[in-house]
């Protein structure tokens, strides 16, 4: 269950890029969800994993697109997202990385990530990373030549439940070099929503998570934040709608707040 066959590396390699919704919208904000997805399309397949695992937290972030979709239109922003399982390849996780291609993730065996020739890893790469990022920084590079603000917000969820321990908090705010949105932005929830909202936790920078910003904002100086929101509070589109009304204000309170200095 190793490696993809050197039929599938040498026919023609499909190409996964990522959705682009709402271009033309107003806000500064440009939403980006990594995680959106779980399909497991050829020729990867299923990886040797069940219809259960892969409908699990480790095969995507349940809940972040459809929360993500609603902030979209509550704030009338751009979004990017993902088209298939971070399982075959993490976008937010660098090529250099093991994990960009996990063969473990939490209690959970991927055989289908079991001893990655370079070859395989160079296809994934070529096949997912390279079309996410590329459209991404397309969309990026568009709205700076037209001298259009823009914020990199990203949206994640994670599981209550992680290694038998429970986690806590129910709103993330993690930030890589730039502090000053993510700090911002809690600050806000902590003072006007009853979220349990903490400072990079359940994860941070240290862990490896900040790729995408680390090459998306980071070289152009934008202000940006990762959001991780407990996917226990996002399952229902009822709760999504809640969700989006209640941190759709805090987003555009905290960029305000920012730029007040």
């Amino acid at each position: 269950m190793g490696s993809e066959s050197l039929m599938s590396l040498h026919s023609t390699q499909p190409s996964f890029t990522a959705s682009v919704e709402h271009r033309d919208a107003a806000s500064p904000i440009l939403l980006v969800c990594e995680h959106a997805s779980n399909a497991f399309p050829d020729p990867w397949g299923g990886l040797g994993l069940t219809d259960a695992q892969r409908s699990d937290h480790i095969a995507w972030d349940p809940g972040a697109l459809d929360l993500s979709r609603a902030l979209s239109a509550r704030l009338d922003a751009t979004l990017v997202h993902a088209p298939v399982s971070r399982l075959i390849y993490d976008l937010n996780r660098g090529p250099d990385r093991p994990d960009a291609m996990a063969a473990r993730s939490e209690v959970h065996d991927i055989p289908g990530n079991h001893a990655l020739t370079p070859e395989s890893r160079l296809h994934r790469t070529e096949a997912l990373y390279l079309p996410f990022h590329n459209t991404l920084h397309g969309e990026i590079a568009r709205r700076l030549a037209l001298g259009r603000a823009t914020v990199i917000v990203t949206i994640h969820s994670f599981t209550p439940v992680y290694h038998g321990q429970a986690r806590a908090v129910e709103f993330g705010v993690i930030h890589d070099a730039d502090d000053r949105l993510s700090r911002a932005i809690v600050a806000d929830a902590q003072a006007k929503t009853d979220l349990g909202c903490a400072l990079n936790k359940p994860y941070s920078a240290a862990d490896g998570v900040t790729h995408t910003l680390r090459l998306h904002a980071t070289p152009y100086g934008l202000l940006n934040a990762m959001l991780e929101i407990r996917n226990d509070l996002i399952a229902t589109p009822e709760q999504v709608a809640v969700m989006a009304d209640s941190l759709a204000p805090v987003l555009q309170r905290a960029l305000l707040a920012v730029a007040e200095g």
